[in-house]
């Protein structure tokens, strides 16, 4: 096995015995990237002598006796809307194609203490604001299991790097299923932890600094991995209490183990967008492997969700409504087409122009969402739900025309409702179906990453394993 297809706790173990150099696996995934990302597009920019001074300093580091990180030596990518000093930030625009950030984004931070070696930029659709990751000023990222099909956005870079081995882990971010649906289309697991566990602070100059409120209040950090394991020591790396962030909390939470069998509510469908046949199988074999582990299973209608993801529509898209000039003057038009659909597709919902009582009101109507599901999942409980209510979406799928789009949206109810309400969720692969990879979504209570973690390795631990097609 080549040193760039090692899971990230296997490199970083191998790295603190000295069993492997942070060097030599540096070398091979540069070696990898070279193979494939010239066809992939998923790292814009690499930057091969740095990445290699930085892993020799790692190894320096093991020989001198320092105190190791959980990542060290480990190479990791990050997404081009997240501020890396010195690194490539244009958030996909062609203004801002050569802008370069002046200081770290605090999870950027943290991936550093915790020993990271920073390799590449990977790309995102402009503003980040779709679920396709093509832009103007850095091109088209391909799936690497279908170039036919969405590699997911808006952290589709970094799925499509991780799934193809340029790097064992990517870093993503999640307002709409940013990291669990890249994740899921590109046979990873992504996990979006609750808010404010990982800090969304960023320095001063940077674009979402003082963004809307949805964008403050719902958009998370998040790791794209390859295995359940590795998803959860890169979680932990980033997490840390910061009280910058306005929704940060004051300490690293995690709960504690539930006592008792953990029940487990499948839920099918909310009544948006009928699933997929291959979306039903996935549910279906997900669930059974979760009760062959000892979860109880049960089926549950939950039209919260439903009402969730309606208000995702409604409180983005008026926050969004002043920005939307600007956008669409700074974007390309997949960006202007995917904003007008977008915006029709919430006015089925909502009117053409909601209003500012509307929005209070949407605001005040998640806090007892909120309250409600916190109230059902307790400490014992998870939902078991699909990633879409489709197999990953043809290209472009978003800007063919309007109808196609409304039927995305609707799709989407598990990528939008999660983080209306702030929850943690998990994509998890369960197969491939149709060429394609295929995956569930597990969700738990606040704080309860472990939990839902824990399923998800029970359901790694039956899955096929995926990527060795991809590799030879």
């Amino acid at each position: 096995m080549e040193l760039w297809q090692l899971p990230a706790t296997e490199i970083a173990a191998g790295i603190r015995t000295r069993e492997i150099s942070a060097a030599e696996v540096m070398e091979s995934c540069l070696a990898r990237i070279e193979a494939v990302n010239p066809a992939l597009n998923a790292l814009v920019e690499v930057r091969p002598e740095a990445a290699l001074a930085d892993a020799r300093q790692a190894d320096a580091a093991v020989a001198a006796g320092a105190e190791l990180g959980p990542l060290h030596g480990v190479p990791v990518s990050t997404k081009i809307n997240t501020a890396q000093r010195s690194r490539l930030t244009s958030h996909g625009l062609s203004a801002m194609a050569g802008a370069t950030a002046d200081g770290d984004d605090a999870c950027v931070s943290a991936l550093r203490a915790a020993g990271a070696v920073f390799l590449g930029r990977s790309n995102a659709p402009a503003f980040s604001m779709r679920w396709f990751s093509s832009n103007d000023p850095h091109g088209r990222t391909l799936n690497p299991w279908s170039a036919a099909h969405t590699p997911g956005g808006s952290s589709g870079g970094a799925a499509a790097g991780v799934a193809a081995g340029m790097t064992p882990i990517g870093q993503g971010n999640d307002i709409a299923g940013s990291v669990r649906y890249p994740a899921a289309c590109c046979g990873l697991v992504g996990i979006r932890p609750t808010v404010g566990l990982v800090s969304n602070w960023a320095p001063p100059g940077d674009m979402e600094l003082e963004g809307p409120l949805t964008f403050q209040a719902w958009s998370v950090h998040g790791p794209l991995t390859r295995t359940v394991a590795d998803a959860r020591t890169a979680l932990y790396a980033m997490a840390g209490a910061d009280l910058r962030d306005p929704f940060g909390i004051p300490a690293v939470h995690r709960a504690a183990p539930a006592e008792g069998p953990i029940r487990v509510g499948l839920v099918r469908d909310v009544g948006l967008a009928k699933p997929h046949p291959s979306v039903e199988d996935a549910l279906d074999t997900a669930a059974g492997w979760l009760a062959a582990a000892g979860y109880e299973v049960e089926e549950l209608e939950l039209p919260l969700l439903a009402e969730a993801a309606r208000l995702w529509s409604l409180l983005l898209c008026e926050d969004l409504r002043p920005m939307v000039p600007g956008m669409r003057e700074l974007g390309d038009e997949a960006t202007r087409i995917n904003l007008t659909h977008c915006f029709e597709a919430a006015a089925e919902l909502w009117g053409a122009e909601p209003g500012i009582t509307a929005y209070i009101q949407g605001w005040a109507r998640r806090a007892t969402l909120i309250t409600r599901l916190q109230e059902l999942l307790g400490t014992s409980t998870i939902l078991l739900t699909p990633v879409s209510a489709e197999p990953p979406f043809e290209q472009d799928a978003d800007i063919i025309d309007p109808e196609r789009a409304r039927s995305l949206f609707a799709a989407q109810w598990p990528m939008t409702s999660v983080p209306v309400l702030g929850f943690p969720a998990v994509s998890v692969p369960t197969g491939v179906a149709g060429g394609l990879p295929s995956a569930v979504q597990l969700i738990g209570g606040r704080f309860a990453e472990d939990l839902i973690l824990n399923a998800a390795q029970a359901i790694e631990d039956r899955a096929p394993r995926l990527g060795g097609d991809l590799w030879s």
